[in-house]
């Protein structure tokens, strides 16, 4: 692992889109897409986190823009895809994982890309994975970072067990929701906030999520602590929203479902690049997921938690870089 992050290449120079629009996926949803790199290079699809994490673009310097055509997307409801969830208008009932997983498929047809390589972390390895156990004849390689598989064990790792690491903050989490609520399911409490039509309810509810969020990464100086209080206000409504919606709900996965039917990644060449001290997403997802895939390399970085360092952006683009033509 030293040797791999010593030669990886530095991240790339900042590059412009070449290509831009909005897709109509049907469900009055139009989602934002970009292209850019080379036209006819490497198909490759950066899948953000989140759920709800939109509007990111510094992951087209993980790519070689000579060697890969760079594709990003903002998934329903957040970044520049529209309707935009932070309107309580939005209806949710169209925005599922299995919606998603349609819309990347109609992005790729609509491309004219016949397969590619994924990239995600976080949210984006959930749904990089439902995506490829899908279709994974349209899959040339898989690259995650900071493994998930929202299983309901993790949901509940994050918002409910960690209590015992950060009773304070939990404490304070807690006491976002109304008193009956409290000793409930809290992720499914917040989800009905977020829903209310009342702006403040929604906004303060939006700011506790956030603040629990960033106790929970609040150790990783060498990465992005406080990322998440710090999103624009209509950033950070559609971001809860759409969290809470998704967690409530177990992403519509079937649990354990991705462990399961990881049989279907037979061929795929995978890399997965986790932080030790990641304390919202724990090593054991990204482990399991490895003794299971036998065409996936863990790549385990000491000092890295969940929001990555230097030392892990270096061993995504090694990944990469391994698999650029």
């Amino acid at each position: 692992m030293p040797d791999q992050q010593s030669h990886a290449p530095q991240p790339f120079p900042e590059i412009e889109p070449y290509a831009r629009g909005l897709l109509d996926v049907g469900d009055g949803q139009r989602i934002y897409w970009e292209t850019s790199g080379n036209p006819d290079g490497e198909p490759a699809l950066v899948v953000h986190g989140g759920p709800g994490g939109g509007g990111q673009r510094g992951s087209r310097k993980m790519f070689d823009p000579a060697a890969y055509r760079i594709v990003l997307f903002d998934q329903r409801g957040c970044g520049e895809s529209l309707p935009h969830a932070s309107d309580p208008a939005v209806d949710l009932t169209h925005n599922t994982t299995h919606h998603l997983i349609a819309d990347m498929e109609r992005l790729r047809e609509h491309l004219g890309i016949d397969r590619w390589l994924l990239y995600g972390g976080s949210w984006g390895a959930t749904l990089i994975l439902a995506y490829a156990q899908r279709y994974p004849e349209r899959v040339s390689e898989i690259v995650l970072a900071a493994v998930t598989m929202t299983r309901r064990e993790e949901i509940d790792w994050l918002y409910r067990d960690l209590a015992r690491l950060l009773p304070e903050q939990w404490e304070t989490f807690r006491m976002g929701v109304p008193l009956a609520d409290r000793h409930g399911d809290l992720v499914d409490a917040y989800r009905r906030l977020m829903e209310s039509p009342d702006a403040t309810t929604r906004a303060a509810a939006a700011r506790r999520w956030c603040a629990w969020e960033d106790a929970v990464i609040a150790h990783e100086q060498s990465g992005s602590p406080g990322q998440y209080s710090a999103k624009p206000d209509a950033a950070r409504l559609a971001f809860v929203r759409i969290c809470t919606h998704y967690f409530a709900n177990a992403a519509w996965l079937e649990d354990g479902q991705l462990l399961r039917d990881v049989h279907r990644l037979t061929g795929i060449p995978g890399v997965l690049v986790h932080g030790r001290l990641d304390l919202s997403a724990p090593l054991y997802t990204a482990w399991q997921l490895a003794q299971t895939w036998t065409d996936a390399e863990l790549q385990v970085i000491d000092d890295s938690g969940h929001t990555g360092n230097p030392a892990m952006g270096a061993a995504i683009r090694h990944a990469i870089a391994r698999f650029a033509p």
